[in-house]
């Protein structure tokens, strides 16, 4: 909730920081970034700021998300007829306390919802604008925070716009999204548009060494895999037996999808591993997926003599990396990694995962075999 507190990001900061001196922070503003870029995190240090210097004592209840002039919007599944977010806000709360880099997928497995539909609706913008044509408690600024605004229906887009044209005095709006592509334009046209970038590898580097005690291999292991994403490299450091297990899992695709062309029957072992993951909860299977891709591209780096860039082998279970890597090359890399990016919407959208992970099994089988 703390400046200090989120990871890199220095030059947004201080912008951020600079506005609220400057008396020019914009009454609506749009986040766009990865969760893992900390959006959540800069609004909430940005809220902290505006609220604290009107009131001193603001600050802790930010910190604790109990400040009565700050509100929250984000997505829920309908429950009884009745889709607003307050019904959830205790959850909500614990999440993020817990982790303000959380993303939607984790929100979504947070209340064990991976087969309902998580949205903000219009009857949530209802609720909000009677709480926003009441009086500040505190006599200054109210604040709406709308967590992926992306997830507003076109009802709920419809009314928010109303609202964005016509606030209530002292407001300040701060919406945050993966991406802008599915707001209306006519609201982003209303929003003052800020760039969250991703996190320096540097300042992931940093934050893993000050507040965990791991090796530095194992921190340039994270760093790498994480892509700039504080989420999945806190996730990557919590995973451990996790990754033993995907290791596992691919080492026995990878031997199946080699052995069906010349044994059919190794199809029937393809079909049971992919009703083993087709098991788990949403969220681990994209993982696994991100898991795959990443040892997919090593692979490819192996066998284009770029083993410098290669942070992580797979050496286990009598694994021949070097043999295996020799079949990753330009002839099928674009096609593997598109079905597995293929795999990982379907399951987005709530597809069938059994169907889903047998037909990644056995498209490995046909595009492991083409030759460079």
């Amino acid at each position: 909730m703390n400046w200090e507190n989120i990871a890199g990001q220095e030059n947004l900061k201080k912008l951020l920081r600079d506005s609220i001196t400057e008396n020019r922070v914009s009454h609506a503003q749009l986040f766009v970034g990865k969760e893992g870029y900390g959006t959540l995190p800069m609004v909430l240090a940005y809220a902290k700021e505006v609220l604290s210097r009107e009131n001193e004592h603001a600050a802790s209840k930010v910190e604790h998300l109990n400040h009565l002039d700050l509100h929250f919007s984000f997505p829920v599944f309908t429950d009884n007829k009745n889709s607003l977010s307050k019904n959830k806000f205790e959850e909500f709360r614990e999440m993020i306390l817990k982790s303000p880099y959380s993303s939607y997928d984790d929100w979504t497995a947070f209340l064990e919802s991976e087969n309902k539909q998580l949205f903000i609706s219009a009857d949530e913008i209802d609720d909000q604008n009677q709480k926003f044509s009441l009086k500040s408690f505190e006599g200054g600024t109210k604040i709406l925070i709308v967590w992926r605004a992306d997830k507003m229906n076109v009802a709920a887009s419809n009314k928010f716009l109303k609202f964005l044209e016509e606030p209530p005095a002292k407001t300040v709006i701060l919406l945050t999204a993966e991406s802008s592509n599915d707001i209306l334009p006519t609201i982003l046209s209303r929003t003052q548009i800020v760039e969250v970038p991703r996190i320096n590898d540097e300042d992931i580097q940093m934050y893993l060494k000050t507040n965990f005690n791991i090796s530095d291999e194992k921190i340039k292991e994270i760093v790498h895999e994480a892509q700039g994403d504080l989420n999945d490299a806190l996730k990557l450091l919590e995973s451990g037996n996790k990754n033993e297990e995907f290791e596992k899992l691919f080492v026995q695709w990878v031997r199946d999808a080699f052995m069906v062309k010349k044994k059919p029957e190794f199809l029937r072992s393809i079909i049971i591993w992919a009703r083993e993951i087709a098991g788990w909860n949403r969220e681990k299977q994209k993982n696994f997926l991100n898991y795959c891709s990443e040892i997919f591209r090593l692979a490819l780096l192996q066998n284009y003599q770029s083993e410098a860039l290669v942070y992580k082998k797979i050496d286990a279970n009598g694994f021949n990396w070097k043999g295996f890597s020799k079949y990753i090359s330009g002839a099928n890399i674009e096609s593997i990694l598109e079905e597995i990016n293929t795999a990982d919407l379907h399951l987005t959208r709530n597809g069938n995962p059994k169907i889903v992970w047998t037909d990644l099994g056995i498209k490995l089988s046909r595009h492991i075999h083409k030759n460079s």
